[in-house]
């Protein structure tokens, strides 16, 4: 009976070439796969900023684009609550200044794929808050192309404001992408003070055979009491100094938007309104002495 013939076995060397042949097909596959899905999102981006400078995303969007690798860009995130019913004053405003910001490097000459700013609407995306755990609004966040967000990669915003400079500099110093804020001429300060040049010398026109009101004490001194009202008050206060408009409770960490600016601006109008009284009632206290030493 005739025995069947045994196999010889391959030699080691040929297996470990096979197998490291295998692998190297297999990276390969997994690189260019990688590549190609890097090329469609930058492409993507592009796409959506030849649009509009900032990009709206919601939660499917935010993960794909800006939470998932590959990514060799920057990404610029402001989340915000922009719905009308939830009266966020300072969402708006925040939001004026980063479309300036924005618009800025959209249309300047150093613009390029490694910089995209986007904006997730809490009610476009509340899953991202959650998975962020962030309850509170506006925040800006940088996401760089490797690794996760640091500490220093959200903004200030409570010590520095959000006004587009400001922005623009914490981005430089994230992303080493400089972008010179051009604003859009606002011409209304020119035009109220030529609506102001035209009514006075329209009333001086009117009066030109009667001047003797300029020299009207009582009318100098209401004009003058109105500025030292304007300058006293609050509202001056807050103009001047601009304090910021969110509050970061030390306890709890809790950051308070529009309750703590509803009543800061009450106790404003509180202390501008007693300040008021007390000046009409000093003013009139005077005003009877005066007329008292006349008629003795």
């Amino acid at each position: 009976m005739a025995s069947g013939r045994r196999l010889a076995p391959l030699p080691l060397v040929t297996v470990g070439s096979w197998l490291l042949l295998l692998s190297c097909v297999q990276f390969g596959g997994g690189q260019k796969k990688k590549e190609n899905l890097l090329a469609e999102k930058v492409e993507q981006l592009m796409e959506w900023s030849s649009r509009r400078s900032v990009i709206r995303m919601n939660g499917d969007k935010f993960r794909r684009f800006v939470k998932a690798p590959p990514r060799n860009y920057s990404v610029i995130v402001m989340f915000t609550a922009l719905q009308p019913q939830r009266q966020c004053s300072v969402c708006r405003q925040a939001n004026e200044e980063y479309q300036v910001l924005a618009n800025s490097w959209r249309y300047s000459s150093a613009f390029s794929n490694k910089l995209f700013f986007t904006v997730v609407d809490y009610d476009e995306g509340a899953d991202v808050f959650q998975q962020l755990n962030m309850n509170s609004a506006p925040t800006f966040m940088h996401f760089p192309p490797k690794g996760k967000p640091k500490r220093a990669d959200t903004f200030d915003l409570q010590r520095i404001g959000f006004a587009a400079e400001q922005l623009a500099k914490w981005i430089a110093d994230r992303t080493d992408v400089h972008i010179r804020v051009f604003r859009p001429p606002n011409y209304s300060g020119t035009i109220a003070l030529a609506l102001l040049v035209s009514l006075v010398g329209g009333l001086l026109y009117l009066r030109r055979n009667n001047l003797e009101f300029i020299y009207n004490k009582t009318g100098w001194a209401m004009a003058a009491l109105c500025v030292v009202f304007a300058m006293t008050s609050g509202q001056m206060w807050n103009h001047i100094r601009g304090p910021p408009y969110a509050h970061k409770n030390p306890q709890n960490g809790q950051v308070l938007i529009d309750d703590g600016e509803k009543k800061c601006n009450t106790l404003m109008y509180f202390i501008c309104s007693t300040n008021n009284y007390f000046m009409v009632d000093l003013i009139d206290r005077i005003y009877i002495e005066q007329e008292l030493l006349n008629l003795v």
